[in-house]
């Protein structure tokens, strides 16, 4: 988005805010759509940001929910169930009975240990009603089912009518850096599934997979517009084509790019040596994956201001009153510890950002956080408000979906249980 919708952005709603481009967000699933191919579906792991979900509808995705919370989104935002993965290593059977009673089902089913399969198929048979299920492999950790555990389900397979296995499906992790990483896990997956074939006779209809495609956040790596490494991905998938139904989960590298954060600098400082911004966001609402100890610095828009109305007097003297040196110290490109509101000497955004003449009222715009940073922010802490989140389209303009609401309600007793 451009500097100037940005600050009309900041001007009508305040900071911080979170702004998603759906248009660029659009832009980037047809892109990806276009190097796949259109045999392949691509699976919205709405983790990464619920605040998609009706966009993501809207271009025809399908959902990766992982738990009853997001199921719920997605029942407020009219998503059709035969578009839902329902996944998540813990499945209680009240969720899932009013999954299959009030809902009618959902498409697929992920199972993750002989106690989910159990559990989906009692249910299913219980009410006479067929489901669909993926079993989900581990990668060795606490998520899926072990290969034998996986040979178990299917060798007795006949004993469960009401549970068709489509196949497999496997996620094993994110950001990864390396092709060759993703080739050997579609290899160890097809050669899982012909292993099924020829000792139990059962084809593998469809495999789900999460490739953890990588992401670019920090200078000077940034560049998240080639999809070299999907194109390889592409070419690798080539060899199973047609022998599957080929189903990509992704969260991040869907996302990522289409998001902003909007923060403005309230306050500057000069101490012991070393200039600081205190910005009104800060690490309850950034969260940078690979981020480590505010050292690295993502991509980062300086956008020169002027203050909110309300704000301006105050700001003005406060510039007035500041010392010389600061002054001096702030003309010119200069470089600034970016600190957030909350009460900790933890909360550093980025060490040593280098700023171009940066005043009070000035807005910084951090880049590429349409991914977890929306829901993995420490936001109850310090009991400060939540950012508004904004979603903007050259067609639509900018719709708030969220102002910001209070969290000081979440943090105190309720009162009505105590009354």
């Amino acid at each position: 988005m451009k500097a100037d919708i940005l600050k009309e952005i900041a001007n009508d709603f305040g900071t911080p805010s979170y702004v998603f481009d759906i248009d660029e967000l659009a832009d980037r699933i047809r892109r990806i759509r276009e190097i796949l191919g259109e045999d392949i579906n691509v699976l919205y792991a709405m983790k990464a940001n619920p605040f998609l979900v009706n966009a993501m509808k809207n271009i025809g995705a399908r959902f990766e929910v992982c738990s009853p919370g997001e199921f719920a989104i997605c029942e407020n935002e009219n998503v059709d169930m035969k578009n839902i993965v329902l996944s998540g290593v813990n499945k209680e059977k009240e969720d899932i009975e009013y999954v299959m009673d009030e809902c009618g089902g959902v498409g697929i089913y992920t199972v993750e240990s002989i106690r989910q399969f159990q559990l989906l198929a009692s249910l299913a048979e219980a009410r006479k009603t067929q489901i669909h299920v993926l079993l989900r492999v581990t990668s060795g950790n606490q998520f899926g089912l072990d290969e034998e555990d996986i040979e178990k389900i299917v060798s007795t397979r006949d004993r469960y009518p009401y549970v068709d296995i489509r196949g497999i499906q496997c996620y094993t992790g994110t950001q990864k850096k390396k092709i060759d990483h993703i080739e050997k896990e579609i290899d160890w997956l097809d050669g899982l599934c012909d292993r099924l074939l020829e000792k139990y006779g059962f084809k593998a209809v469809e495999l789900e997979y999460g490739p953890g495609l990588p992401v670019s956040y920090f200078e000077p790596d940034v560049d998240n517009d080639s999809h070299t490494m999907l194109e390889a991905f592409a070419r690798k998938l080539d060899e199973i084509r047609g022998k599957y139904e080929i189903s990509l989960e992704m969260g991040r590298y869907i996302a990522a790019t289409c998001g902003v954060f909007l923060t403005r600098i309230e306050d500057m400082k000069y101490n012991k040596g070393q200039k600081y911004c205190i910005v009104d966001g800060g690490i309850n609402h950034i969260n940078y994956y690979g981020q480590t100890m505010a050292m690295k610095i993502p991509v980062i828009e300086h956008i020169p201001m002027q203050p909110a109305k309300e704000k301006e007097f105050a700001v003005n003297e406060a510039q007035a009153m500041l010392a010389d040196d600061l002054n001096e110290a702030a003309k010119g490109a200069q470089h600034w510890n970016i600190c957030g509101s909350l009460c900790t000497v933890g909360d550093v955004v980025v060490k040593n950002l280098e700023l171009e003449n940066a005043k009070i009222g000035d807005m910084l715009v951090f880049h590429n956080i349409g991914a977890y940073s929306v829901t993995e922010g420490i936001y109850l802490f310090l009991s400060r408000n939540l950012p508004n989140i904004i979603e903007y389209s050259k067609e639509s303009g900018a719709v708030l979906l969220r102002g910001q609401e209070p969290t000081y309600v979440i943090n105190s007793r309720n009162s009505d249980i105590y009354a």
